[in-house]
C-alpha cells in the first residue's frame, strides 16, 4: 500500500532517522526537490513573504500563507511541512488556521510563541506572549486537527528575549500540551545546539539559516545530536536572489546571459511536469477515428 504524505512524515518521525527538508515557496521549488529526492519540503514563511516582496514581519494573512502552502502540497508528491507563524492570533484563530492548513495538504505546521506581529527568528527585538497563551494555542491547534498524522509543530522564541532555559521550559511545556514536535528557535552557541534535544521531551527541529544567530553544522552532526527534522528555509531561495542580482546586472551593463549553456526551454517545462500532460493530449482520443484514420 502507498503511504500518504502525512503517513510516511509520521512514519519517519517514528524511526528516528532525520528527515531533511529543504525551504520551498512555490510549486516549481517543490518539485525541483522530489526530483533531487527528498521526501520533505519546507514551505517557508520568510521564503513565501519574500516572494511577495516583503519582509518575514507578519505581513501574510493566514489566507496568503494557506493558498501558497496548498498549492506547493499540489505541485509535489512529498511531505510539506509548513511555517503558520503565530496562528495569526488567539486559539480562534489558531483553530481555523490548523482546519485550513489540514484541508491544504500538508503534513505538519509549527505555530511560535511569539507577539503579532511576528518577525523572522534570527532577528533582533522580538517579543514573545506569556506561557500560559502559547500553550493554550497549542492546546487549540491539537483539538482541531482532524487527522492524527497531521503533526503539530511548537517553536518557541524564547531564546533571544529571556534565554535558553526558558526556552526549553516553554518547549517542553508545549509538549506536555500536546505538540508531536518542539522547535526551540535559535540556539546561540554549540553548546545550546546540542543541549536541545537532550532536555526537550520529545523530537527536535533544527533550523538551518545561513547568516542567522544558530551555528551553521552539517547534517551529519545535526541527526548526531539527535534531532529528528531539519529544515533548511533559505538554502534555496538565497541562491536564487543571489542569480538573479548576478544576471540583472549584467543586462543592465547591455549584456545578455550566455545562452549556449544551461537549461532548454523544454528542459526546464519537463522540469514541471511537461511529459505529464504531454501523455494525457493523446490519452484520451476517440479509438475509432484513430482505426479509421
Amino acid at each position: 500500500m502507498t503511504l500518504t504524505p502525512r503517513q510516511w512524515f509520521a512514519q519517519a518521525l517514528a524511526s528516528g532517522d532525520l528527515i531533511q527538508a529543504p525551504g520551498v515557496y512555490d510549486g516549481i521549488m517543490a518539485r525541483l526537490v522530489q526530483q533531487a529526492g527528498f521526501k520533505a519540503a519546507y514551505m517557508t514563511g520568510a521564503g513565501t513573504a519574500i516572494s511577495n516582496g516583503l519582509p518575514d514581519y507578519g505581513l501574510m494573512t493566514m489566507t496568503e500563507m494557506v493558498a501558497n502552502a496548498a498549492r506547493i502540497a499540489q505541485a509535489a508528491e512529498i511531505a510539506v511541512i509548513a511555517d503558520a507563524d503565530t496562528g495569526f492570533g488567539n486559539e480562534l484563530n489558531v483553530t481555523r488556521a490548523v482546519r485550513e492548513y489540514e484541508r491544504a495538504g500538508v503534513v505538519a505546521i509549527h505555530i511560535e510563541d511569539q507577539g503579532f506581529p511576528k518577525k523572522c527568528g534570527h532577528l533582533d527585538d522580538k517579543e514573545i506572549v506569556p506561557m500560559p497563551d502559547f500553550t493554550a494555542k497549542i492546546r487549540a491547534a491539537v483539538a482541531a486537527r482532524k487527522d492524527p498524522d497531521f503533526k503539530i509543530i511548537a517553536r518557541t522564541d524564547a531564546r533571544a528575549p529571556v534565554g535558553f532555559d526558558e526556552a526549553i521550559k516553554r518547549a517542553n511545556a508545549a509538549m506536555a500540551a500536546g505538540a508531536d514536535i518542539a522547535f526551540v528557535e535559535a540556539p546561540q552557541t554549540m553548546e545550546e545546539l546540542a543541549a536541545v534535544p537532550k532536555l526537550v521531551d520529545g523530537p527536535c527541529v533544527f533550523n538551518l539559516v545561513y547568516g542567522g544567530k544558530t551555528p551553521v553544522v552539517s547534517l551529519d552532526q545535526i541527526a548526531e545530536m539527535g534531532f529528528r527534522l531539519a529544515i533548511m528555509p533559505d538554502v534555496l531561495w538565497r541562491e536564487i536572489v543571489m542569480v538573479c542580482e548576478k544576471t540583472l546586472a549584467v543586462i543592465a551593463q547591455g549584456e545578455l546571459p550566455d545562452q549556449t549553456t544551461g537549461l532548454k526551454v523544454k528542459d526546464l517545462f519537463a522540469r514541471a511536469g511537461a511529459d505529464e500532460w504531454d501523455a494525457l493530449r493523446t490519452r484520451f482520443a476517440d479509438p475509432n477515428q484513430q482505426a479509421a484514420e
